[in-house]
This record gives C-alpha cells, sequence and structure tokens, in this order.
C-alpha cells in the first residue's frame, strides 16, 4: 500500500542527504499529489494513485541522489513569492532575503525610483523588491540567455510591469542611472571544497565561482558601479560569511561613503554596502 502517512515515515532516509528530510517528503508528495501540505495531514490514509505514485517516486529517488528540491519539483519560494527554478541558475536562498531587506530598507521613504538587479537567475532579488516597491522601475540583467528567460518567465507568471529582464554581462547592456544597484555574484573560491558537497553539485559552476580567491566579480561591479549610480544611490553586494572585511576594502578603495557590513539571520557576515562617491572623487 502507499497511503499518505507510510510515505511520509520515509522521512528518515533523506536524513543523509538533506537538513530538513521531513519538509523535503511532504513537499514531493504535495507536489505530486498536487495539494498542498496541511491536506497531506487531513487526509492521511488517501492512497496514491498509480499516475501519483509514478511521480512520487522518481522524484523520492533522485532527491536520495542528493539532487536539490527545487530543481525537482521547479519551484521555490523566495520573499513568499513562488518562483519557477531550473539548473541555469542558482536555487534562492533564504539569507539572500538580508539583501532585499536592506534595501527596502534605503528605499523606504521614496515611493517612486529606479533599482537594478546584477546577475538576476531566477529573478528572486529584483521581483522580491518589486513586490515591495510598485512604484519603482526594476531592472533585471544577466549574462545567461537560459537565466534571463527563466527570470522573464517569472516576472510573466507575477504580473510585475514595473521590471524588465535584459541579458547583461553586469553592466555592458545596462544604461541609465539607478537609486539603488544589488547583486548576489559569485563568490567562491574554484578550491572550495563545499563545492562538491550538497546542492552546489547541481549548480552552475559560473555563478557560484569567481577568480582571485572568489573576490574577482566584486572588483568589476565596484569598479563600474558609480557611473550608474544616482548621486546618493546605494551599491549593495551579497557576499560569504568570510569576505566583509575584504569587500569593505574593495568598496573604500573605489571611493563609496558609509560604506558597512550587515549580518544574516544566522549573525555571519552577509552584505556590504556604500553609498555612491562623490562626483569626481
Amino acid at each position: 500500500m502507499h497511503r499518505v502517512d507510510q510515505l511520509l515515515r520515509r522521512a528518515p532516509e533523506l536524513v543523509p542527504v538533506s537538513d530538513s528530510p521531513r519538509l523535503d517528503v511532504e513537499l514531493l508528495l504535495a507536489w505530486a499529489l498536487n495539494k498542498d501540505r496541511t491536506w497531506l495531514y487531513t487526509w492521511p490514509e488517501t492512497e496514491l494513485t498509480p499516475a501519483q505514485l509514478a511521480e512520487f517516486e522518481p522524484a523520492f529517488s533522485r532527491r536520495l541522489n542528493g539532487e536539490p528540491l527545487a530543481h525537482i519539483i521547479g519551484q521555490r519560494e523566495f520573499w513568499s513569492l513562488p518562483l519557477q527554478v531550473n539548473s541555469s541558475t542558482l536555487i534562492p536562498r533564504p539569507d539572500t532575503e538580508r539583501l532585499v531587506e536592506l534595501a527596502l530598507g534605503l528605499s523606504e521613504s521614496k515611493p517612486e525610483g529606479n533599482a537594478l538587479d546584477l546577475g538576476t537567475g531566477t529573478g528572486a532579488i529584483a521581483l522580491a523588491f518589486a513586490s515591495e516597491r510598485p512604484g519603482w522601475r526594476v531592472v533585471a540583467v544577466d549574462a545567461s540567455p537560459e537565466a534571463v528567460q527563466l527570470a522573464e518567465r517569472n516576472r510573466t507568471q507575477l504580473g510585475f510591469d514595473h521590471v524588465t529582464c535584459i541579458q547583461s554581462d553586469w553592466f555592458e547592456r545596462v544604461s541609465g542611472v539607478f537609486d539603488l544597484i544589488l547583486s548576489n555574484p559569485p563568490y567562491i573560491a574554484d578550491n572550495d571544497p563545499h563545492l562538491n558537497q550538497g546542492d552546489v553539485r547541481f549548480e552552475p559552476r559560473s555563478a557560484l565561482v569567481a577568480e582571485n580567491d572568489g573576490l574577482g566579480e566584486f572588483h568589476r561591479i565596484v569598479q563600474a558601479a558609480p557611473e550608474y549610480l544616482t548621486a546618493e544611490g546605494w551599491l549593495l553586494l551579497e557576499h560569504g560569511w568570510t569576505q566583509g572585511e575584504a569587500v569593505r576594502s574593495i568598496f573604500e578603495a573605489r571611493g563609496f561613503q558609509k560604506v558597512r557590513t550587515e549580518q544574516d539571520l544566522g549573525g555571519n557576515d552577509r552584505v556590504t554596502l556604500g553609498q555612491a562617491p562623490t562626483r569626481g572623487g
């Protein structure tokens, strides 16, 4: 028999590959049955149909092999927004919501403005910010055509007409100036052992790895950003928990003002931000 409650009891099998095995099996079952997780506990004695079982079993096997849950079900929630996900981009992480929170804080007194999200991937950062700032124009760029297509699908699904998705290698095809520039760029060193562990094994290395011990893309973005910022505009960059001091130094060397590093919910350095350099500085 293949009842809902029996399949939920398979969660311990996922312990070697997941930090949240119970949640994973709930989400896989809810996806296979096209129900929400609450339904599983309301109707635990429901037996899966052959078609539902044919969805669940291969998906469960893929998760057992370590494949990210988001890739299996094709979706990840970020900032309470349901986003389509695939292997062409990073899977949005909860830590990145800190970047959105800081951007919202800086824009709180401005009902209108312009924001740029560099390396948008699924569109998570741009769309989360746009969901809270309907009066702002948001431009989301990515060098990967597949990522731009994915971000555009998510934008269309959410109906955010004030967001524009374009293909661009950082600022290459960007024009105009912005009150806020946001980015979660690649920042992992090529020899980092974590690249061979967990979900990142299934994600595009180009979205993870940067030269110069993971700092290469910070140099590129920080060097170019002042040309695209308004006089009082802000640049906000997500980075690894050990990189705060190094990223602050990059900002300061370029003349950024009010440079500081903010922590994530775990108390780790996560986002460094600074205000545009004085014109001519």
